[in-house]
């Protein structure tokens, strides 16, 4: 094969950061559309550009989401966003949010998806999660007192979080998610922000009620699922009630 093998995976590379920066953009026009275009009066869209900074995304493409969210200038935002409920083998929920300017393409995709999941099925399950306001962020004290912190933002949860659990937290940091009531999701990450946090994550999510158990070749099964779910173009975020 010669240096084949190398080419092979630079390409899957290039396609991975390919795919990364377009979820990127449709996260800061999103969220430019939602809050508007001033990331210090935005924390969805602050935590967005600072994501795609750290990614490498180009300034001029970052502009260009921005104004295109915002609806400034001759391009308009076309997404629509549609959300999909189902279950991952072994019957674990799943909601899938996706982000697409052609649902008629989209739909029948994200069904296909499902239903190569062996187990993998559509069908109601909205009920068995709380849509809840998620913010994730991390503190440059490690004695920073993350349920303290909770209380004073107005967040009605915090869970600590790891580099592990999402490369965004430095490894030397005191990092957490902070849950919150969805429409008290403004206000808690202001309220970091102001507070010594540097925020990461600011969006609308879903936290499942409980929890299946499952073995390691159960994860195993269920993770390749869903890890088919975000590997499609149009998928913006994937929920499923596994810890």
């Amino acid at each position: 094969m010669g240096r084949q093998w190398l080419h092979a995976k630079r390409e899957v590379a290039g396609l991975k950061k390919g795919q990364v920066t377009g979820k990127l953009v449709k996260e800061i026009m999103v969220a430019a559309r939602l809050g508007g275009a001033d990331p210090h009066g935005n924390a969805r869209l602050f935590a967005a550009v600072e994501k795609a900074r750290r990614a490498s995304v180009a300034r001029d493409v970052i502009e260009r989401a921005l104004k295109k969210g915002a609806g400034v200038g001759a391009e308009k935002l076309t997404l629509e966003q549609i959300v999909f409920e189902g279950y991952a083998p072994l019957k674990v929920p799943v909601i899938v949010e996706v982000l697409t300017d052609n649902k008629n393409r989209t739909a029948p995709e994200i069904r296909v998806l499902f239903k190569r999941g062996q187990l993998g099925a559509p069908g109601s399950n909205k009920f068995l999660f709380d849509h809840v306001g998620l913010v994730e962020a991390h503190h440059a004290h490690l004695a920073a007192d993350v349920e303290a912190a909770a209380i004073e933002a107005g967040a009605q949860n915090v869970e600590p979080l790891t580099h592990a659990e999402n490369d965004d937290i430095p490894p030397d940091a005191s990092g957490a998610r902070f849950i919150s009531v969805a429409t008290d999701l403004h206000a808690v990450s202001q309220w970091l922000s102001s507070n010594g946090w540097t925020v990461v994550t600011s969006e609308l999510g879903y936290v499942a009620k409980s929890f299946p158990e499952l073995n390691d070749d159960d994860r195993t099964q269920v993770g390749d699922f869903l890890q088919a779910l975000e590997d499609h173009d149009d998928v913006h975020r994937v929920w499923a009630a596994v810890k």
